[in-house]
């Protein structure tokens, strides 16, 4: 009963604050962060909300596939592996350049490796509200954020290997790029196909919102089977999405799955990530951990930003794909437990990493909104 009471309670304060900061011309999921926040000081967060806020940042990415132009995804795909290329190699060097003089050559590495990764669930709910998601912007931004998880992935895989081995493991590099190269082909090639036909088929299912009933069931069978392949559960969530959205039946699941996932499951993720910050985290950080965070955002806006550049979009846009390629967040700490699980990160690492989590997740709203507003 307590749990159904805190999800009632969430649900109250995602709108409400929503609304306010709306009012404010003010992103609405800032607000709701925020709201988080303060809700974390009071209340403790339990497994069944947490469970509820996953299935809610799988929905966000589910619903932004559905929403992306599948053409528009395949032309940007060059400029977005550009982008999250160079914006990854500037995180990377970066994230070890600002550890280096704190911590010896191994511990700088794994902090280089961490600084990699984007969570783009805050930039594509910004984007949705502005109506900019299907712009050549955003789906740039949503396709390089599926590239910079893999290479962010890949890299702390070489990284960990070589702190616990003393070596790199050439097999485990060679396993993951397979299982990503194949992952990727399956979707974009065979994905719309496929879905088409097994929907045709499941139409024949004569029960009420049966078709939502069984697009929630692939969206969460194809996000367990990308983390189980050791990729992001997001990246099944958003090409699963993006397959279905490519299909005669997008119409018929849009709405509802709109309705499920933005009167419940999204407002408690956004929610609850703002009580998984504890402010606390702020003042027990020393210098570095300012700095790191200071760096991560400098490293995508000026690494994306460039790839965006030399990928022929004009400087404007190109700080926006940077911009809204700076948070951090799911895969973000999905790699720090990671590291932790493998021995190689301490505590330290993870009061470093959520302040990092903490200032990009709450400026990246305020500064995206600002680019688009004066632009």
């Amino acid at each position: 009963m307590e749990t159904l009471l805190m999800l009632a309670l969430m649900l109250a304060v995602a709108k409400l604050s929503g609304w306010v900061f709306e009012r404010f011309n003010q992103p609405i999921v800032l607000g709701q962060i925020i709201a988080g926040v303060i809700m974390g000081l009071l209340i403790e967060r339990n497994e069944i909300i947490v469970e509820f806020a996953n299935l809610g940042v799988l929905m966000l990415l589910f619903l932004a596939g559905l929403e992306s132009d599948f053409e528009e995804f395949k032309r940007v795909g060059r400029p977005s592996i550009l982008v999250a290329s160079v914006g990854v190699l500037f995180a990377f060097l970066f994230g070890f350049l600002i550890a280096y003089p704190f911590f010896d050559f191994g511990t700088a590495l794994l902090y280089g490796a961490i600084m990699t990764p984007t969570s783009v669930s805050i930039t594509v709910k910004v984007l949705m509200e502005l109506g900019k998601l299907r712009t050549k912007e955003g789906a740039t931004i949503l396709a390089a954020a599926v590239v910079d998880d893999v290479l962010g992935i890949l890299i702390l895989t070489i990284v960990i290997s070589m702190l616990r081995e003393g070596s790199v493991h050439y097999d485990v590099i060679v396993e993951v790029l397979l299982e990503v190269a194949g992952f990727l082909a399956v979707f974009l090639y065979l994905g719309p196909v496929v879905m088409e036909n097994v929907f045709r088929r499941l139409s024949k299912v004569d029960l009420p919102e049966s078709t939502t009933s069984f697009a929630i069931v692939f969206l969460v069978l194809f996000a367990y089977l990308a983390e189980h392949l050791n990729l992001a559960s997001i990246l099944g969530a958003y090409l699963i999405g993006l397959s279905i959205g490519q299909t005669s039946y997008k119409k018929r699941i849009e709405g509802p799955m709109n309705v499920i996932g933005y009167s419940i499951f999204i407002p408690v993720f956004f929610v609850e990530v703002g009580m998984r910050i504890d402010p606390r985290f702020l003042f027990e950080a020393k210098t570095f951990a300012f700095l790191y965070a200071v760096f991560a955002m400098i490293s995508k806006v000026i690494g994306c930003g460039l790839g965006a550049y030399l990928s022929k979009f004009d400087w404007r846009t190109s700080i926006k794909i940077g911009i809204g390629m700076i948070p951090r967040l799911g895969v973000e700490l999905a790699m720090i437990s990671t590291a932790m699980a493998a021995g190689v990160a301490g505590s330290d690492v993870l009061t470093v990493a959520m302040t990092m989590v903490f200032l990009t997740t709450l400026i990246t709203p305020i500064m995206l909104r600002k680019t688009y507003i004066i632009t």
